[in-house]
């Protein structure tokens, strides 16, 4: 077995994190030299930190590798083409630009960039299926992408985690459902079919009679053969160096044609995104349009024991060569053939597990991803944006409309069983008054706050007036269980009648008038040594 590669996302030396502890000194200096230190080249071209130790048996493996993504490369880049509504030839010039950008930039031994089937689609959405608009999609794309990695707008851009789970599964399966009843008219041999999606299946089972069995015949053969493989991939033995090179390359392209799995990656996002957006920009000038990370050549690379990412270098250069020797050759390639590549690889990306899981785990999360899974086939942006703001929607109603266990004891008290802010505080407050207020005779209240973390101005003022009016009732309401910052600012709002304890047994005993307990005086001063340093910290 050979060595482990080296991982390229490198750890700060401690020379960088001494300069680091220099920075409040000379700031200036210590930026300026951890910008040319040898980590941060590093980390700017990883190929640095796994190309001194590259070794022979590395080579081996990674050429094999290369030459597997490379075979899997080419008929999907020529039917991904055809997806995005551009000539085959497109997707080549899109499928080696990527190879030779992420050799140098990559942080994954195992990613490799080219076109998708989902980012076909996009680029049909918007391209009216003109080259030219293509490659200039793919240039400002890139333009962007380019500034995004930049800025270290990856780990900032906080806006992307508002896009819940259930919104990219609906996606991705009506984008599975598009692409795939798309190349249905390809499959039959169906002329003049509308590429809108709903125009497109009425159009379909209307002229059904109009099917070329050849093409039919040969399309369900491809599928067919597509099919046996994947059963195959269950029962062949796992890769190993030892393995003769044609069996290696056999299990090589087993794994091609058959595998939308995906592995989980720990990498750096920004440089990702620098690699992925000079591919983009370097491709518009060979008229490619947009690609990304393929989770299916990704898989294929993986599978085949790839080390470092120069096995990239083995499958541009394949793709190159068949542009220069197999051009005049795709004009014969059966579209029905290309049709059945592209079904069978899309076809994983439906996930029909997700709707049984999310009835059985939580049935409200299957709003937004019915929401964004119907949109979808409208307008794939219109189905995203919807399904993130009904998924924003929700997160703002169990914001304002919290949970809360009471406890109907000798004490009425009321815990919030989650955080408390400004959304929540009118619901908070009926929920007190009709429990303890509005009911005869009057109760006293507990209110218990272990989960409430923080508060803000309007959640003060709330509770302000919940105190005032139980005053005016002749009850009281006292308060356990705060943590250090909400303690911090309702002593710093100086509220009248505001009292504290550490444990609810305290709290009770109080309330019931009971002797061994006293509230905490609500001025800083009077507080416990130990919780002045507390609120000081």
């Amino acid at each position: 077995m050979s060595p482990a590669p080296p991982s390229p996302t490198v750890e700060m030396p401690s020379s960088v994190t001494a300069l680091g502890q220099a920075r409040s000194s000379h700031p200036g200096m210590a930026s300026s030299a951890c910008c040319c230190s040898p980590a941060a080249v590093q980390r700017r071209l990883p190929i640095l930190a796994w190309l001194p130790s590259y070794s022979l048996q590395w080579l081996k493996m990674d050429f094999i590798a290369g030459l597997s993504v490379g075979l899997t490369a080419i008929p999907q880049a020529l039917a991904y083409a055809e997806v995005a509504g551009l000539p085959p030839q497109y997707g080549l010039y899109s499928a080696f630009v990527g190879c030779f950008v992420y050799f140098f930039l990559g942080t994954s031994q195992d990613v490799t960039l080219g076109p998708t089937a989902i980012m076909s689609l996009l680029v049909s959405f918007y391209t009216f299926h003109e080259p030219a608009y293509a490659v200039l999609l793919a240039f400002l794309s890139g333009c962007i992408q380019l500034a995004m990695g930049v800025l270290h707008l990856a780990k900032q851009g906080f806006l992307l985690d508002f896009i819940s789970c259930p919104v990219i599964k609906g996606f991705t399966s009506a984008a599975t459902v598009t692409i795939g009843f798309g190349q249905i008219k390809n499959l039959l041999g169906l002329q003049n079919i509308s590429r809108q999606f709903f125009l497109q299946v009425y159009h379909t089972f209307l002229r059904i009679a109009e099917t070329r069995v050849g093409d039919a015949v040969l399309g369900l053969v491809c599928m067919l053969l597509l099919l046996v493989l994947k059963l195959m991939r269950g029962h062949m033995p796992p890769v190993h160096p030892e393995m003769p090179l044609g069996v290696r390359l056999s299990h090589g392209l087993v794994w091609s044609a058959t595998t939308a799995s995906q592995n989980n990656y720990r990498i750096d996002a920004n440089q990702e995104l620098l690699a992925i957006g000079l591919t983009n920009v370097l491709g518009s000038f060979v008229s490619a349009y947009p690609v990304t990370g393929s989770f299916g050549r990704t898989a294929v690379n993986s599978q085949s024991g790839v080390c470092t990412p120069a096995g990239g270098l083995v499958t541009g250069v394949l793709v190159l060569l068949s542009l220069d020797y197999l051009t005049s050759l795709f004009y014969y390639i059966p579209k029905s053939a290309l049709a059945a590549v592209i079904i069978m690889a899309v076809a994983p990306l439906f996930d029909t597990k997700i709707f049984r899981t999310l009835w059985r785990v939580k049935r409200l999360d299957l709003l937004p991803l019915c929401v964004t899974f119907l949109l979808c086939f409208w307008e794939v942006q219109y189905g995203i944006l919807a399904g993130a703001l009904v998924s924003l929607l929700m997160l703002l109603h169990s914001a304002a409309r919290p949970e809360t266990k009471v406890s109907e004891g000798p004490v009425l008290v009321l815990q919030p069983a989650s955080g408390l802010s400004f959304p929540a505080m009118e619901a908070l407050r009926e929920e007190i008054l009709s429990r303890a207020l509005e009911v005869s005779p009057p109760r006293c209240l507990v209110l218990e706050c272990t989960h409430v973390c923080r508060i803000d101005y309007t959640v003060v003022l709330g509770l302000g007036e919940l105190l005032q009016d139980f005053q005016k009732q002749g009850v009281t309401l006292v308060f356990v269980g705060l943590q250090v910052p909400v303690l911090r600012v309702l002593l710093s709002a100086d509220l009248k009648g505001f009292q504290y304890f550490s444990t609810l047994e305290e709290a009770e005993k109080h309330l019931r008038q009971q002797p061994g307990a006293q509230p905490c005086n609500i001025r800083e001063d009077a507080v416990p040594d130990h919780k002045v340093a507390l609120l000081e910290a």
